[in-house]
């Protein structure tokens, strides 16, 4: 088995469809923030203060390639690993990597009440629409597409089965 890898824009799901997912094929799940976080040993939004976004994303890349090379396992993303093209490469190369979408007013919704998300500061539906601007077609690369507004998790789940064949 491959790495799986889930890519999408923050609230899309990845991290709660990563752990059901993980469960229904009796593999390990990794979340790559989680990871981070425990590797770096300071929470997201600190590093983010402390050390800058150019940083985080340094350590991103470098994190993202230790857990593709000790996997097979899901591997779970933030949303913004998808911005270098090295991180992009090193996932379709050893990963079959899954998007996960939805809607903007969807994503707004889920999103309406986390503080723990440093690129949301400053208003959440603002944030995420420019956000979404500016990432348009970034998670096009991934050869498995699924939308998960207004689903649940296990159709989300059966839906990934059914495309990894």
């Amino acid at each position: 088995m491959k790495n799986i890898v889930l890519v999408g824009f923050m609230g899309t799901g990845k991290t709660t469809v990563g752990a059901a997912l993980a469960k229904a094929l009796g593999v390990a799940q990794v979340d790559l923030d989680e990871y981070l976080v425990e590797r770096e040993g300071c929470s997201i939004p600190a590093l983010f203060a402390e050390r800058g976004e150019a940083y985080f994303r340094d350590a991103e890349s470098k994190y993202l390639a230790e857990l593709l090379a000790a996997g097979p396992h899901i591997l779970t993303t933030g949303g913004g690993v998808v911005l270098r093209q090295q991180n992009v490469q090193a996932m379709l190369e050893k990963g079959t990597v899954i998007a996960l979408s939805a809607t903007e007013e969807e994503l707004i919704r889920r999103l309406e009440n986390d503080t723990g998300r440093p690129l949301l500061a400053g208003g959440v539906a603002e944030r995420v629409r420019t956000l979404l601007s500016e990432r348009a077609g970034a998670y096009d690369f991934a050869p498995i597409q699924i939308d998960t507004t207004g689903k649940p998790l296990a159709v989300i789940v059966e839906e990934i089965i059914r495309q990894l064949g």
